[in-house]
């Protein structure tokens, strides 16, 4: 199933991505898209709905964050040995972990603003795992049984808050608009293999992300487990898991995003995203 959610910012509705690309209302069936709702059972029972009889939404209505209600929004740094090197850093031996604010999150094509005082906001093209029902101390064998699903995840960064501001990598991922998550989750009975995936991104129709969750240093299964050694993962919450190469600091000379530019950007089976970029007012 492909799930979402519809509507404006702060009122959307729960959705299902019908065979045809056309969205179906499911307010009947579960308040939103998140929490309880991702757990396996429930979403056995939305399974078992034909989308045929599930009421047809008109026109193109926004398309909302595909989770509602994040908890936890945990990102995983240099998970790309290619990424790694373009930024000159050795690959770490072990997950680099920061949390970004889950405050940042909006819609797949809603705006990227770039915040005030920024000179070098880049972008990050990310697979996105959702946690369908709580992990703790869970094996890498059985991590998966604690996915709902997958997502498009753009994780927009503020290099100079991230690297020249003190501190740890948080103030430089967590301004608003720097988590746009989406189109949809997919369930992860739809996706063979989550490291099988071709990943892209564009600014301006120039490609400059192209690669695949193939070349993940610690893979979704390890990510999951380790994670939880740590810390409960809760449904609803969304591990970013890294990026490729041909990010803008990376670039000689560096290219950073300004108002006016336009990113595109998707992974396999899990639907594409589109970002106009202003500053924020």
């Amino acid at each position: 199933m492909k799930l979402l959610r519809y509507g404006e910012p702060g009122a959307e509705k729960p959705g299902l991505l019908d065979a045809e690309g056309g969205i179906r209302d499911l307010s009947a069936h579960v308040t939103d898209i998140g929490g309880a709702a991702l757990d396996p059972a429930a979403l056995a029972e939305l399974a078992k709905l034909d989308p045929q009889t599930l009421p047809a939404v008109a026109g193109s209505p926004r398309i909302g964050p595909c989770v509602a209600n994040v908890g936890k929004f945990i990102c995983i740094g240099l998970n790309y040995a290619d990424h790694a090197a373009e930024a000159g850093l050795a690959v770490p031996s072990e997950p680099v972990v920061f949390m970004k604010a889950s405050s940042a999150i909006v819609g797949p094509d809603d705006d990227v603003l770039i915040p005030r005082g920024s000179e070098k906001t880049d972008w990050e093209v990310e697979l996105g795992i959702v946690i369908g029902r709580k992990a703790k101390y869970v094996s890498e064998a059985e991590a998966l049984d604690y996915v709902a699903g997958y997502c498009v995840a753009h994780d927009v960064s503020e290099r100079a808050f991230q690297n020249e501001r003190q501190g740890q990598w948080t103030k430089g991922k967590s301004c608003d608009t720097f988590g746009p998550i989406g189109p949809w989750m997919v369930t992860k009975d739809e996706i063979a293999d989550p490291q099988q995936l071709g990943m892209w991104l564009k600014v301006n129709g120039e490609t400059m992300q192209n690669g695949s969750t193939r070349t993940m240093v610690y893979q979704v299964a390890y990510l999951v487990s380790y994670l939880s050694q740590f810390m409960s993962l809760m449904p609803g919450d969304i591990i970013s898991t890294g990026t490729p190469p041909g990010v803008g600091m990376g670039m000689k000379p560096q290219r950073f995003l300004r108002a006016g530019d336009v990113i595109e950007l998707g992974i396999e089976g899990l639907g594409t995203q589109k970002q106009n970029v202003k500053a924020d007012a």
